[in-house]
């Protein structure tokens, strides 16, 4: 169950980074999702440790895991704009 959890809210916070990086027109359900847990993959390594909580990969669902995932999934878009357009965004 947490795993179909973790795929909602990955794909949920996925599509909102893209919407605020927008990325949105170029991605797809799937590659949102993608984008939400690896995010919060790099929010579990980079953010967490400063910020205290613990990432929504662990499952643990609550406002400052969201946020932190949030936040991991735009440092993510933020990179592969980076690298693929020459800005962040």
């Amino acid at each position: 169950m947490t795993f179909l959890l973790v795929l909602i809210v990955g794909g949920i916070i996925g599509w909102l980074a893209s919407i605020l990086m927008r990325t949105d027109a170029q991605q797809g359900i799937f590659l949102n999702i993608v984008v939400g847990i690896v995010g919060s993959l790099i929010a579990g390594f980079l953010v967490t440790p400063l910020l205290g909580g613990a990432p929504i990969t662990s499952g643990s669902f609550d406002i400052l895991s969201l946020l932190t995932s949030f936040l991991g999934a735009v440092i993510l878009l933020a990179l592969v704009n980076l690298f693929r357009r020459g800005s962040v965004r």
